[in-house]
C-alpha cells in the first residue's frame, strides 16, 4: 500500500521535515506531492554553499536557503515547482535500495503516466528529448528508502540565474547554460492537475493506494538534518 499526502502551498522546508520525519520514524510507504511552495534554493547534504550559489544575488535578493536530509543537486524552486517524493518499504516494493533500480522504476511510472513523447531518463535525470525537466534526490536505507523530484512545470530564467555552473555537471549537459539546458514540462502537457490525475491513476494500477490524512500523524523524536541555512 502507498499512502498519498498532496500539499499545497507548502515551503519545501516544511515537505523535507516531513518527508525526514515519515522516512525515520514510519514504516508505511508514501507519495508526497506538493504545489505552491514560494521560492527557495536547495542544496544537497554535502553541498558547498560558496560553489553552488551566486552568494551577491543571494545578498541583494534573499530568499530560503535549505540543505536537504538527501544527497543530489542544487536548486532553484518556486511556485512553478512540482514535487513529487516516494518513500518506500521494502515490504511494499522490493526494490533493489540502490539509484539506478529506483530512476528506472520511477522513470517507467512517469512515463505510463504521462504519455509524453521524448521523455526520458538521462543519467540521473529526467528529461524530454535532450533538455531536463526534472532533478533527484534520494536518501536509501536497507529496507526504505526516499525518492524525491522537483518537476520544472514553468520556471523563472532570472530565478536560474542564482545558482553557479556546478563543478560536476552530466554530460548531456555539455557545459550549457540553464536556460539552454532546462524545458517546462507546461509545453509538453495540458496542465498540472492532468499531470497528477493520470500519475494517480497509474499508482492505482500498481498499488493499494490510500489517501493520508496528516492530522493523523503521530510526531515522533528523531535526527534532523533537514536545514534553513539562512536563520
Amino acid at each position: 500500500m502507498i499512502h498519498f499526502i498532496h500539499l499545497k502551498n507548502t515551503p519545501i522546508l516544511e515537505q523535507l521535515q516531513l518527508e525526514e520525519a515519515l522516512l525515520r520514524t514510519d514504516e508505511r510507504s508514501f507519495c508526497i506531492i506538493n504545489q505552491g511552495s514560494p521560492p527557495a534554493i536547495v542544496m544537497g547534504i554535502s553541498g558547498k554553499l560558496e560553489k553552488l550559489v551566486d552568494l551577491n544575488q543571494l545578498k541583494k535578493d534573499p530568499i530560503p536557503l535549505i540543505r536537504r536530509f538527501s544527497g543530489g543537486g542544487t536548486v532553484v524552486v518556486d511556485e512553478n515547482t512540482l514535487f513529487i517524493s516516494f518513500i518506500i518499504s521494502k515490504k511494499d516494493l522490493d526494490l533493489t535500495p540502490y539509484p539506478e533500480p529506483i530512476l528506472r522504476w520511477s522513470s517507467e511510472l512517469y512515463s505510463a503516466a504521462w504519455q509524453i513523447p521524448d521523455f526520458r531518463l538521462i543519467e540521473n535525470d529526467y528529461a524530454i528529448c535532450d533538455k531536463k525537466c526534472g532533478g533527484n534526490a534520494q536518501y536509501l536505507r536497507k529496507e526504505r528508502w526516499i525518492h524525491h523530484t522537483s518537476f520544472l512545470w514553468d520556471f523563472k530564467e532570472t530565478q536560474m540565474e542564482r545558482l553557479l555552473m556546478p563543478e560536476k555537471i552530466p554530460s548531456y549537459r555539455k557545459n550549457r547554460p540553464h536556460t539552454d539546458f532546462l524545458c517546462k514540462l507546461k509545453d509538453h502537457h495540458p496542465s498540472v492537475d492532468s499531470l497528477l490525475s493520470s500519475l494517480k491513476k497509474e499508482l492505482k494500477k500498481r498499488f493499494d493506494l490510500e489517501d493520508f490524512d496528516l492530522l493523523s500523524l503521530t510526531k515522533k523524536p528523531h535526527r534532523q538534518a533537514t536545514q534553513n541555512l539562512l536563520i
